[in-house]
């Protein structure tokens, strides 16, 4: 009987990986997103992956391959920079028609910030957009300022347009500002400082890419406004620009902080930087895992639910026949007439 477990695994192993073991492979290893997040696919296949292509179904109903329209191919991955509209179903596919497993991947809503900054003079205006999958009805624009006061645009401050909320900020509208759904969902959150001063630093309101080429401008509100600047991260001095800006070529993950900038006009207030590393590229030099260990059990189920009806059937045979064989040895087999008249001769 345990044979035949054996068997039967293997069989569902095979069904869920398809004829050549394919495997889709999502890193990092989640299926929910916020815009520009970065994702990598990568066909996973047993053997040789030439001919496998990563293949989406978005939830407009728009089917396509890796490279056209969306994604980057590099080797067997697909690296992809993700918007609402990617939303839907990601596997792989043979050039003969085998599938690897399906991926559902969800990008959320997201708030995005134009001008793309996080500090503002008195009376700049800036536009907040709640970005959402589908219909954004229902999406307000909230924020909590630093006085504690928490409200919805429209109600005493800003202009809601659509999914957009328009405000001309006033030093009291510095704070946290994010969108919210009926049910509480939430987007990502973005601080917005207004300065009063006469000097503020321009730097990303939204997350940076490593890799990624950033400018920091130290702006006057006055004229001239390239005056010679100083930046700060953290408190330590960087270096002196006369053209008022930094630029950091290729910024990483160490050039993430909290930044600031002084001229001979004033200094400004600090604004933290996030840096958010792009997804790894997966290798496929990786030894194969064993088949039956690495199985997880809702990829078994959704093999027995896709199987094709042969495959049912025969693992409804297999089971029934292991059990009529296992039965079949233990049963005791009854005496014939013969072997009955056989125990009386020996007895006399």
């Amino acid at each position: 009987f345990s044979l035949c477990v054996s068997v039967l695994l293997s069989t569902l192993v095979y069904c869920s990986l398809g004829q050549d073991g394919a495997s889709l492979g999502v890193s990092p290893d989640k299926s929910q997103f916020f815009k520009y997040e970065s994702v990598s696919l990568s066909c996973e296949v047993q053997g040789k992956s030439a001919g496998w292509r990563l293949k989406r179904n978005t939830v407009s109903g728009e089917r396509s391959d890796c490279g056209r329209r969306w994604g980057k191919p590099q080797g067997s991955s697909c690296n992809v920079s993700l918007i609402p509209s990617h939303s839907g179903v990601y596997w792989c596919e043979s050039g003969s028609g085998e599938h690897s497993n399906a991926v559902n991947i969800t990008v959320h809503a997201f708030l995005s910030v134009s001008p793309d900054r996080s500090q503002f003079f008195k009376y700049e205006s800036v536009s907040l957009s709640c970005e959402v999958q589908g219909n954004s009805a229902g999406w307000i624009l909230k924020r909590y300022t630093v006085s504690g006061e928490r409200s919805d645009c429209g109600g005493n401050w800003g202009k809601q347009q659509g999914s957009s909320c328009n405000v001309s900020l006033t030093p009291s509208h510095s704070g946290k500002y994010w969108c919210e759904s009926g049910s509480g969902e939430h987007s990502n959150a973005v601080n917005i400082t207004v300065h009063a001063g006469a000097v503020i630093l321009e730097s990303p309101a939204l997350p940076v890419t490593e890799g990624d080429s950033v400018t920091l401008r130290c702006r006057y509100q006055g004229t001239p406004s390239d005056l010679t600047a100083v930046f700060y991260k953290d408190g330590s001095l960087i270096r002196a620009e006369s053209s008022g800006e930094m630029t950091i070529p290729a910024v990483s993950k160490s050039d993430e902080g909290l930044y600031k900038c002084s001229s001979s006009k004033g200094e400004s207030p600090e604004s933290w930087m996030t840096v958010t590393a792009p997804s790894p590229v997966l290798s496929m030099s990786l030894p194969a895992p064993s088949p039956v260990l690495s199985m997880s059990l809702p990829r078994l189920l959704c093999s027995l639910l896709v199987g094709s009806p042969y495959l049912l059937v025969t693992i409804i045979l297999l089971v029934k026949g292991c059990r009529s064989r296992t039965q079949g040895e233990t049963r005791v087999p009854r005496k014939t007439h013969q072997d009955q008249l056989g125990d009386r001769v020996e007895e006399e």
